[in-house]
């Protein structure tokens, strides 16, 4: 178990010592994004930009076009509202080279409540045209992610979490862009998941299973561009389809997976996120729970679904 901000500030100075080119900058965060690793090693290749991040955003992009590899960090409601405008202009219209990476997404902020939590960043970037979007599922993902986005020529989102996760890819997994993966097989219900929450689905579907529910899991963690043939292949023909994440039921995940579904293979799909709503300051069970994100309430809302669809088809037969 460890969080994936430990892990990318560990990566950080891995790509440093391999790339030259790689440089860090910092929004006045270092010590809770952890590129404060980067800092100890490769002081002049690190540059503290202070509470200034749409500054961040235009200096990174200039680098880029330098030819440097810059790996930008701060809170990402900082990213998604307030340098917006910069990412969009800067980075993604001219095809920067910047590797953006938001910390603290999701609820689990350390009790920040509503001023900082974003629960709306996935939306916000999957629309946005040109932009990779990845959101690893625990620090092995985060780290092949972060490989592969210092050798991909172009823009990325990375989307990271702070608090230590559960371990759940294999020690020897290799991140293909686009392809979902397959955690867990089963035929009574789909489970789609991504990110850290897909951690949590994991736990659930293993619960199930104990209760007589066959649950697949299937972790999304390439947002865009998801590889939709892959995916269908993956989700197969069961007719009912969950999506779980740790991010508004707006515009994110469950979106993309009913999208998908809708245009090539016909599903029930429900979502399961947070509704239109800010967030609050509360302890992270809490916040789960309240939000139905807990594996316990994953749990029992599967259940309710899967019982009220067995009704239906006796009522039908």
């Amino acid at each position: 178990m460890k969080a994936q901000r430990v892990a990318f500030g560990e990566t950080l100075v891995e790509l440093g010592r391999g790339n030259p080119d790689v440089v860090v900058l910092d929004a006045d965060l270092a010590n809770s994004t952890r590129t404060d690793m980067f800092d100890q090693v490769f002081p002049d290749r690190f540059f503290e930009m202070g509470i200034a991040e749409q500054n961040m955003v235009g200096v990174a992009a200039g680098m880029a076009h330098t030819g440097l590899v810059p790996w930008l960090s701060t809170f990402v409601v900082f990213l998604s509202h307030r340098a917006l405008d910069q990412i969009r202009m800067s980075v993604v219209q001219t095809n920067a080279n910047v590797k953006i990476a938001g910390a603290y997404t999701g609820l689990l902020t350390g009790t920040t409540g509503k001023s900082h939590q974003d629960v709306q960043d996935i939306a916000i970037f999957r629309a946005m045209p040109g932009l990779t979007v990845l959101a690893p599922a625990d620090d092995i993902e985060c780290r092949a992610m972060m490989k592969w986005a210092t050798q991909y020529q172009g823009p990325v989102y990375l989307r990271l979490t702070r608090d230590p996760i559960p371990t759940v890819m294999p020690q020897d997994y290799r991140f293909e862009l686009g392809k979902p993966v397959v955690l867990k097989g089963g035929a009574d219900v789909v489970l789609v998941s991504t990110g850290a929450q897909t951690g949590r689905v994991l736990e659930a579907a293993r619960v199930l299973e104990r209760q007589g529910v066959s649950a697949r899991v299937v972790h999304v963690g390439t947002i865009k561009p998801l590889d939709e043939t892959a995916f269908v292949k993956a989700v197969g023909d069961v007719p009912l389809v969950v999506s779980v994440e740790e991010h508004s039921v707006i515009g994110g995940l469950g979106g993309l997976v009913a999208e998908v579904l809708s245009a090539h293979a016909p599903a029930r799909v429900v979502r399961i996120g947070i509704e239109d709503e800010f967030g609050e300051s509360a302890p992270n069970d809490y916040l789960l729970d309240r939000h139905g994100l807990s594996p316990e309430k994953v749990v029992k809302r599967v259940l309710s679904l899967c019982s009220n669809d067995n009704r239906a088809r006796q009522s039908a037969g």
